[in-house]
C-alpha cells in the first residue's frame, strides 16, 4: 500500500527505540531506564489524579509544572515549556529553531534521534567526529552553521563537556542557536541551566524519565529565555495544544517536588556505575568515563555483537550499536546492585 504514501515518507529512516521484549528472568539493561521505583508520591498523586474530572481536557499550557520547575531555577514560568517526553520537545525544537540555509551540527556518534528529525523536516545537517577518545571537542565546531544541537552528558558514549566548554561553544556562537539535551545530566555533569539567562541563544532540554524513573509517563521540558520558549509554543500549539493529560501532569509535579527521593536513587545509581566500572576495567574492558545512568564500554580481544548475543542467551540484555567506530562497545545500563552483579557473573563467564 505504499502508493499511498506521501513522497517524504519513502526518504525516512525511522528511529530504532531499544528492545522490550518479553523474556523470563530478564536483566534489562539496554534502555536507560532507572531501575528504582517512581516516587510514592508521585504514585500517590497519580492516583488521586484518577477521577471525573478525566473527562475534561488538561491544562494546555501545564502551567503548575513550569511553575515549579521555574522556581527550583529561579526563572520565570515564562521560560520553561513541557511536552510529551524530550523527544517531543526535541521535535518541537528541531522544527521551530534549528532549521536554517546553513546546516546543523551535531557529534557524529550521538542521539540516533537528530538525524531522524532532519529528514523528517527537509534539515540541512552535518556531523562532526568525535575525538580519538570518543569526547566531543567544542574547537571542532568552529565552523559555519545554522545552529548546534549537543546531548551532554553525550549518548551513546555517556562523556560530558564541562559548563566552561559550554560556555565558549555559545561565545564561539552568538548568532546561531545552541541547544544543549541533558537527558543525563542528573547522573554527575553540570547543568547548563545557570547560563540560559546570560544567553539568549542557548535552550537546555531535560526529561523525567531518567532521575526521576517516568519513563512510561512521557514528560520533558526546555529552558531558556522568552523568545525561545514563544517558538516551541508556536510550534506546539499548531500541532498539539494539549501534550500533557492529567495523570502525567499530576505525577510530574510531585515526583519533581520529591527531591529527597531524587537525590536518594541517583546516588545509588552514581555509586553502582563507578563499581561496575571499576569491575569491568578489571576484566579487560575499556570504559569510557561515564556521567550517565549507563556505561560505554569495549573488550580488546571480543567482538560487540557477540558479547550483545551471549548476554542475551543469559537473559541479560545491553544495547549493541551496529555502526562505524563503536560495533565493538556495548552501552550498559546501570541496573540495581543485583542485576550489575549477575551482568558481572555472566560477563566472566563468558570471557572463561
Amino acid at each position: 500500500m505504499s502508493r499511498f504514501w506521501s513522497p517524504i515518507v519513502h526518504s525516512l529512516t525511522p528511529y530504532v527505540a531499544g528492545e522490550q521484549p518479553r523474556i523470563d528472568g530478564l536483566v534489562k539493561l539496554n534502555t536507560n531506564e532507572n531501575p528504582y521505583g517512581v516516587s510514592p508520591h508521585a504514585v500517590a498523586a497519580i492516583t488521586a489524579a484518577v477521577n471525573e474530572t478525566l473527562r475534561l481536557y488538561p491544562d494546555p499550557t501545564g502551567l503548575a509544572l513550569r511553575q515549579v520547575i521555574a522556581e527550583s531555577y529561579g526563572l520565570d514560568v515564562g521560560e520553561v515549556f513541557v511536552g510529551n517526553g524530550s523527544d517531543e520537545v526535541l521535535a518541537h525544537c528541531f522544527q521551530g529553531l534549528l532549521n536554517h540555509d546553513q546546516p546543523l551540527l551535531f557529534p557524529d556518534i550521538s542521539y540516533s534521534f537528530y538525524p531522524t528529525y532532519c529528514r523528517l523536516y527537509g534539515i540541512n545537517f552535518q556531523t562532526v567526529p568525535l575525538d580519538g577518545e570518543m569526547r566531543v571537542r567544542v574547537a571542532d565546531y568552529r565552523r559555519p552553521c545554522g545552529a548546534i544541537i549537543l546531548p551532554n552528558p553525550n549518548a551513546p558514549t555517556g562523556t560530558a563537556l564541562p559548563l566552561d566548554a559550554i560556555e565558549t561553544l555559545l561565545r564561539d556562537h552568538p548568532d546561531q542557536m545552541v541547544v544543549i539535551d541533558e537527558a543525563y545530566v542528573d547522573f554527575g555533569a553540570d547543568s547548563a541551566i545557570p547560563l540560559v539567562r546570560q544567553y539568549p541563544n542557548l535552550l537546555v532540554i531535560h526529561t523525567f524519565s531518567k532521575s526521576r524513573s517516568l519513563a512510561g509517563l512521557r514528560v520533558g521540558f526546555a529552558v531558556g529565555q522568552r523568545p525561545l520558549i514563544d517558538a516551541l509554543e508556536r510550534v506546539k500549539d499548531s500541532f498539539n495544544s494539549y501534550p500533557l493529560d492529567r495523570l502525567a501532569l499530576a505525577g510530574a509535579v510531585a515526583a519533581w517536588k520529591d527531591q529527597d527521593w531524587f537525590d536518594q536513587n541517583r546516588q545509588k545509581i552514581i555509586a553502582s556505575r563507578e563499581q561496575l566500572t571499576v569491575a569491568l576495567t578489571r576484566m579487560g574492558f575499556q570504559v569510557l568515563p561515564s556521567s550517565a545512568n549507563f556505561i560505554f564500554a569495549r573488550h580488546p580481544d571480543r567482538a560487540g555483537a557477540d558479547l550483545a548475543a551471549a548476554l542475551r542467551a543469559r537473559a541479560i540484555l545491553v544495547r549493541h550499536f551496529a555502526k562505524d567506530r563503536i560495533s565493538d562497545y556495548l552501552r550498559i545500563t546501570i541496573g540495581t546492585e543485583a542485576e550489575c552483579e549477575r551482568l558481572v557473573g555472566a560477563l566472566g563467564e563468558v570471557l572463561a
